[in-house]
């Protein structure tokens, strides 16, 4: 994957993460940034998604920890263990609400 073909990647996994938070199910304040998409929850926690295109790695930063995915077999997956992208934020988004997951 050259550099433009994962910035526009990576603008559609955030892309998709506002459409399936802004439906109205969920009472999150999503500010995007260039680069950077937050996440902020009533309860003051915040999950932080950016992109680091020099490693082409999302990164997801959350109160449980930082965690960073790389496309590969048409997924976000996890560099360091087992894990999609996805269903990782799904959870992180579900520990605040009351353990509902969006649908990603």
């Amino acid at each position: 994957m050259n550099e433009s073909e994962f910035l526009n990647a990576s603008d559609a996994v955030f892309d998709r993460i506002e459409t399936a938070l802004d439906d109205g199910e969920f009472d999150v304040d999503l500010n995007r940034n260039g680069n950077v998409l937050e996440i902020e929850f009533d309860d003051g926690a915040k999950i932080v998604v950016n992109r680091h295109a020099a490693n082409q790695e999302l990164w997801l930063a959350a109160r449980a920890g930082g965690f960073h995915y790389r496309f590969k077999d048409g997924k976000w997956l996890s560099t360091r263990e087992n894990g999609e992208f996805f269903d990782q934020l799904a959870g992180l988004v579900a520990s605040h609400h009351g353990d509902r997951r969006p649908a990603f």
